[in-house]
């Protein structure tokens, strides 16, 4: 993978950045601008170089279509204050204004594009259709930097064509997370750990199967966990369940007892009487996990098995973990992710390699108040984190080859 020393002298070169700058708002206001902020390594790097920087990024699902609501005003808005300059948002990604703006630009200046997902072409699964749309962003640039790792996973126009259009090479964020993935999967330190949440089982398939023969441990919270638990024999009440899923479950639990791979559920679950909402109150319950009540709804693991978690984590010398253990944005139901969270901060102070894989568990942590340097490594990419544990080949990689 070729990186940003590969690119040779960038001074006075214009250099597009793909980013990902897919940041949470309410209204207006980002909610936690840690995509932006893990962006500004591979920023101020090229700045220092005398590089014009032309930033390029998506926010939210816009379908193709233009919505004022997703624009990226916020993010140049962010990004300004955290680099102490004026960062112009072109009305667009590749048209009259974003040329114009590039034009004007001086050695160190930064530009940032319009959300890439107002153009149907973007998420084409048609090579054919992104081409022409990617040929006329990469006339904007000398070169690409591709530094939004949580969207390698996909072939885009913005990540993967342009990529092939100019002299491309990964940015410092993308070189670390690979790095830091690396480490944790191909000769990680033993003890190793996996700890996996979030609200289906479907989502985690690959990385259940290709982590079943590499981990010591695989330690089972969150949404998932039911189907899990179904798979025993166990009532899981109303809790979320995959039905179609637990034969599949059921022979990970086998292959897991075969290779010798801990497998860790919880003991007790925090149940209420359905999901808080409208009508529904929050009562929650500590229970068995093998005796949830049949009118009762999963929402935690319980206080048992935060110890359980917590200490299996500290048992380790490295730790993946994707996926909160409960609904955390509740109170209520946070401390199951807090513990696994403390468990990390623990076994990182204590020494281990340790890895939140994105998407909700990282933005968990920083909701909850942990420190991001209790951590070892914080990866921005929920889903391409998820498909580099699963051993899958990347695109938005490999053609940085």
């Amino acid at each position: 993978m070729k990186t940003l020393k590969d690119l040779g002298d960038l001074k006075g070169k214009r250099v597009l950045v793909r980013a990902d700058f897919n940041v949470p708002l309410d209204g207006t206001t980002i909610t936690d601008d840690g995509r932006i902020k893990a962006a500004l390594p591979t920023i101020k790097a090229l700045r220092e170089e005398g590089a014009k920087v032309i930033l390029m990024a998506h926010l939210g699902r816009p379908k193709g279509k233009v919505v004022p609501e997703l624009s990226l005003a916020p993010v140049a808005a962010r990004l300004g204050e955290l680099l102490g300059i004026d960062v112009p948002l072109a009305a667009d990604t590749y048209g009259e204004d974003a040329q114009a703006k590039v034009a004007a630009m001086n050695d160190g200046d930064v530009v940032l594009l319009q959300n890439v997902r107002f153009n149907p072409e973007e998420t084409s699964k048609d090579p054919a259709v992104r081409a022409p749309y990617a040929k006329k962003i990469a006339a904007l640039g000398d070169v690409f930097v591709s530094d939004g790792f949580g969207v390698v996973h996909r072939a885009q126009g913005s990540n993967y064509d342009v990529a092939a259009d100019l002299p491309a090479a990964a940015g410092l964020l993308v070189e670390k997370e690979v790095k830091a993935l690396s480490k944790a999967t191909e000769n990680p330190e033993r003890p190793f750990t996996v700890v996996l949440g979030g609200s289906k089982v479907s989502d985690k398939l690959g990385v259940i199967e290709n982590l079943l023969d590499k981990a010591n441990r695989l330690v089972i919270g969150g949404g998932m966990v039911f189907t899990f638990l179904k798979a025993k024999g166990y009532e899981v009440g109303t809790s979320l369940l995959e039905e179609d899923q637990l034969d599949k479950v059921k022979g990970y639990i086998e292959t897991a007892e075969k290779n010798g791979v801990e497998l860790v559920l919880p003991t007790d679950i925090v149940v209420n009487a359905g999901f808080p909402a409208g009508d529904t109150p929050v009562a929650p319950e500590v229970v068995a996990a093998d005796a949830i009540p049949a009118d009762k709804m999963g929402l935690d693991i319980g206080p048992e098995s935060q110890k359980l978690f917590h200490d299996k984590i500290v048992d380790s010398k490295t730790v993946v973990w994707n996926g909160p253990m409960g609904v955390f944005e509740i109170p209520e139901f946070a401390a199951g992710t807090k513990a696994v969270a403390q468990g990390l901060v623990d076994a990182t102070a204590a020494g281990a390699f340790t890895i939140v894989g994105g998407g909700d568990s990282a933005s968990a942590v920083r909701n909850l108040g942990f420190p991001e340097d209790g951590f070892s490594h914080i990866s921005t990419g929920g889903g391409a984190s998820l498909e580099f544990l699963e051993g899958k080949e990347l695109p938005g990689l490999k053609v940085l080859a």
